[in-house]
C-alpha cells in the first residue's frame, strides 16, 4: 500500500486533519503501511481503541500502542495540536521559534517550547547513515565578540559548533553539525568518527587536531586556509552552511543559549537535509520515528539547566 501522501495546500491540510479520528488514521497509515500486524503472533486483524490510542489484536488479545516510542506517547494535547505543530515546523522555511508557534496555535509558551523541543528531539535518527564520499570539515564560533578572546580557537564564553557537509559537485549535500568543548584532535576526529564512513575524503583546513584522520581510515586532504576569504573558497559548503546557520539563529531565534544549542543544531540540520522534501520531515516526525524515538519527558528538556 505504500505511505499515505502529504497535503499540498493549508487548504487541504485543515480538511484532512480537522480533529482527532482523522490524526490516528493517518498515523496508522504511517506506521504500519503495510496494513497492521500484531508483534506476538503476527496476525493482521485487530480492532481500534480510540480513546486509548491503542489496537488490540483479535487472534491473541495483545494490545498495541500507536504512539508508543514516538513523540506523541502518552501525550496529553490533542493531535490536532501536534499535527499543526508539525506542519509549521516542517513547511515554515526559516522554522518557528516558540512565541510564534504559540500565538498561531493559542497556547502558553511555556506548551509551546516543550512541543517544539520534543520535535527537535525527534528530528535525530539514532540509525541515520553516515556521510559518504567527499566531505567538508570545519568549526566555527557562535556568539557575540568578547574580550580575551586570543588565537584562532581559543575557547571563553563563545560555542564552538564543528560541521561536516557531503560535497556533491557545487551543491551541498546532507550536513550534521555538533557542539563540542574545545578543537582538541579528541572532539574533533570524534566527531567526524561518529559522523563520517571510513574510507571517505575528508577536506579540512591545517589545523593540527585533524592530523589523527589517516590513522582512523580516512583519506585527509588539509589545506591552509590563511585568510577568511581564502577558507570560503577551500571550504565553501560548510562555510556556506555556517554562514546560513548564523542567519537562521540570529532571525528566527534571535540567539540561543548554550543549554539548549545541540537542539537547534539538529533542528538546522533535519531542514537542510530535507529542505526539497516537506513530505518526509512530516512523516518522519509523526510517523516514520515511531519506534526510533523513546517519549520525551519534562526531565529530559530541562535537566542541561541542572548539569551544566
Amino acid at each position: 500500500m505504500g505511505r499515505p501522501d502529504f497535503p499540498k495546500s493549508l487548504k487541504e491540510f485543515q480538511v484532512r486533519f480537522r480533529d482527532d479520528d482523522a490524526c490516528r488514521k493517518y498515523l496508522a497509515a504511517c506506521r504500519w503501511p503495510e496494513g497492521f500486524r500484531c508483534r506476538r503472533c503476527g496476525q493482521g486483524a485487530a480492532f481500534e481503541l480510540p480513546q486509548r490510542r491503542l489496537w488490540q489484536c483479535k487472534a491473541c488479545g495483545r494490545q498495541t500502542s500507536l504512539t508508543a516510542g514516538s513523540v506523541l506517547h502518552r501525550t496529553r494535547l490533542p493531535l490536532t495540536v501536534w499535527f499543526w505543530a508539525t506542519y509549521l515546523v516542517t513547511t515554515h522555511t526559516p522554522g518557528l521559534s516558540a512565541v510564534q508557534l504559540q500565538r498561531q496555535l493559542g497556547l502558553s509558551y511555556e506548551t509551546a517550547w516543550a512541543l517544539l523541543h520534543k520535535l527537535r528531539r525527534a528530528m535525530v535518527n539514532p540509525e541515520r547513515e553516515a556521510l559518504k564520499d567527499k566531505v567538508e570539515v570545519d568549526e566555527m564560533y557562535l556568539g557575540g565578540p568578547e574580550a580575551g578572546l586570543k588565537g584562532g580557537r581559543q575557547l571563553l564564553e563563545k560555542a564552538l559548533v564543528v560541521g561536516a557537509v557531503e560535497v556533491r559537485g557545487k551543491a551541498a549535500g546532507r550536513v550534521r553539525l555538533q557542539a563540542v568543548p574545545d578543537a582538541s584532535a579528541r572532539s574533533l576526529t570524534g566527531f567526524v568518527k561518529r559522523t563520517v564512513a571510513l574510507g571517505t575524503l575528508i577536506l579540512t583546513d591545517g589545523w593540527g587536531a585533524y592530523a589523527p584522520l589517516p590513522d582512523m581510515g580516512y583519506r585527509h586532504r588539509p589545506r591552509t586556509q590563511g585568510t577568511p576569504e581564502r577558507a570560503a573558497k577551500l571550504l565553501p559548503h560548510i562555510h556556506r552552511v555556517f554562514g546560513n546557520l548564523k542567519t537562521w539563529l540570529g532571525g528566527t531565534h534571535h540567539g540561543v543559549g548554550h543549554d539548549h544549542l545541540q537542539a537547534y543544531l539538529d533542528e538546522f540540520a533535519f531542514r537542510f537535509n530535507r529542505r526539497r522534501t516537506p513530505m518526509a520531515a512530516f512523516q518522519t516526525l509523526l510517523g516514520l520515528a515511531s519506534g526510533v524515538h523513546g517519549p520525551t519527558t519534562y526531565n529530559m528538556l530541562y535537566r542541561s539547566e541542572s548539569t551544566r
